[in-house]
């Protein structure tokens, strides 16, 4: 049986492609949301000059924007950060919570291994300098869903610093050019997440479920090197590629696996830089856009209209489209930082420092770990395009849209057609009809095996590129009816019909 509810009466060189639509909404109205998925914290960003996010009309002044970005991805380890408590999504609540998690005297935090290889190995993914001594520092605020008052996290010394992440934006007429970029990272901490907060309007009451809190994050700390929602948006998406590549986070924004801080300001070129704001907790990379572009332009209609930015923490209204004040910014101040004198510095080693006769379980190799390495997205990339010839766009899809490279592969194992005809046909035809159902790759009813013999079919000449096309078809048909109009077709073949015959069978169950 589930642990009762806690109750609270009183009222935080890589590449990426993606389309992402901008979009804002000036109407104003409070959240209508019952769930507060907060993770608290002071922006480390510092504020660089940018060039000019904004087209500038006649006779306006031209105004440049600056984003940083604060990402915490949960770390993918079957416990906690400094406890054995098991991680584990939607169970009941306060189910998985040990007596250091609730903060009960005399508890002490114990290290957990898997999370510093993780974070070793993100930082070597994103060129990053490891640190071989990193430090672990308390950073006090008070509220109910963290019980020790405090949270542990790497202030002074991060494991891992001076990084850089490589993406892409796309443009051109046809948005068919990728551009790269290069975001600066400032750093790499480990820290623990705090728990859930479920406010209840009705009762005028605050539910505090615990199961989260304690659970080991990376804060990916992003420099300002950004200018708008897009570039924002791509970045992320490429470190969610480059995090399920390696392991070290499942990265599911869905369930909360990935929470993005953004922190915006505006100025005019060659002036002091603007008063930011930080807009907190955005769980989704097409919110994540819009929250930024929207937030640009609130503030440069402010200050066009004579008023002032307010340093202070946002949230993102997507219903209405538009960001919204929560309450004052903090500051460094306000945390109370202190060393934690509860963990002592965490050593790390490589091949030249790694003392003789060591034990390997009770020690850290970077260079070990460097070597596992797995492939990353941007050598993905690079080998599809030499091997299949497909353009780079191309490979930017089939790795941004969620089990459609899998799908891509077992296609051109089991087709003869050409590659370019699978790939046109893979992201033109299938990912179009996904779209039109509104379907993910892994719900598609069209299998691998039924879209190649698809493609065989049509590379024999057996029917024509417009039958296929019409296949494909199914605004008003079950789609189910695609594998079965393939499996009607391949049996006619295989029966040896007549090729008229099978033309005039298919062009029947088509106009049914």
């Amino acid at each position: 049986m589930a642990a009762p509810m806690l109750r609270w009466g009183c009222r935080g060189r890589r590449w990426a492609f993606a389309r992402v639509d901008g979009g804002s909404c000036h109407r104003r109205g409070a959240p209508t949301g019952s769930t507060s998925n907060r993770i608290r914290g002071e922006s480390s960003v510092a504020q660089q000059p940018l060039h000019t996010a904004q087209k500038t009309r006649k006779g306006e002044h031209k105004w440049a924007a600056v984003v940083g970005l604060e990402i915490h991805a949960q770390i993918s380890s079957n416990s906690k950060l400094f406890s054995g408590s098991q991680v584990r999504f939607s169970a009941p609540p306060n189910s998985l919570v040990s007596f250091f998690d609730a903060s009960l005297p005399g508890t002490l935090p114990v290290l957990n291994r898997r999370c510093v290889e993780a974070a070793v190995m993100t930082g070597l993914a994103l060129n990053c300098h490891i640190n071989k001594k990193s430090l672990f520092d308390r950073k006090h605020y008070f509220y109910a869903d963290l019980p020790a008052g405090y949270q542990i996290t790497q202030q002074r010394l991060p494991i891992a610093v001076n990084g850089s992440l490589i993406y892409g934006v796309c443009a051109g007429k046809k948005q068919s050019q990728v551009i790269p970029k290069t975001v600066r990272i400032k750093q790499i901490q480990l820290e623990q997440d705090s728990g859930k907060s479920l406010h209840d309007n009705l009762r005028s009451q605050t539910l505090i479920d615990l199961n989260r809190a304690g659970v080991g994050l990376l804060e990916v700390v992003l420099e300002p090197d950004m200018s708008c929602g897009e570039e924002a948006a791509t970045a992320v998406r490429e470190l969610q590629l480059i995090l399920q590549a390696l392991g070290t986070s499942q990265a599911n924004m869905a369930e909360g696996q990935l929470r993005v801080d953004a922190n915006i300001s505006v100025h005019h070129p060659g002036e002091p830089l603007g008063v930011r704001t930080e807009v907190k907790n955005l769980n989704s990379i097409r919110f994540l856009a819009k929250a930024i572009d929207y937030e640009i332009q609130r503030q440069i209609n402010e200050l066009e209209n004579g008023g002032e930015i307010l340093n202070e923490t946002r949230s993102f209204h997507h219903k209405l489209g538009c960001t919204m004040s929560m309450r004052d910014k903090e500051g460094k101040q306000d945390y109370r930082f202190m060393p934690e004198p509860n963990l002592p510095p965490l050593v790390l080693y490589d091949a030249t420092s790694l003392p003789a006769g060591a034990d390997p379980q009770q020690v850290i190799n970077i260079d070990q770990i460097r070597e596992t390495l797995p492939e990353l997205p941007s050598v993905t990339r690079e080998k599809l395009v030499q091997q299949y010839g497909m353009l780079l766009e191309h490979s930017f899809t089939l790795l941004n849209e969620v089990g459609l490279l899998e799908f891509f592969q077992n296609v051109i194992k089991e087709t003869r057609a050409e590659p370019k005809k699978v790939t046109s046909w893979v992201l033109n035809t299938f990912l179009g009809y996904l779209k039109q159902q509104n379907l993910a790759v892994s719900e598609s009813p069209v299998t691998p095996s039924a879209l190649a013999e698809l493609l065989d079919l049509l590379d024999s000449r057996t029917i024509s590129s417009s039958a296929a096309k019409q296949v494909m078809d199914v605004k008003n048909r079950n789609p189910r009816a695609i594998n079965k109009l393939i499996g009607l077709v391949r049996k006619a073949t295989q029966s040896r019909a007549d090729p008229v015959m099978i033309k005039e069978i298919l062009e029947k169950k088509l106009s049914l």
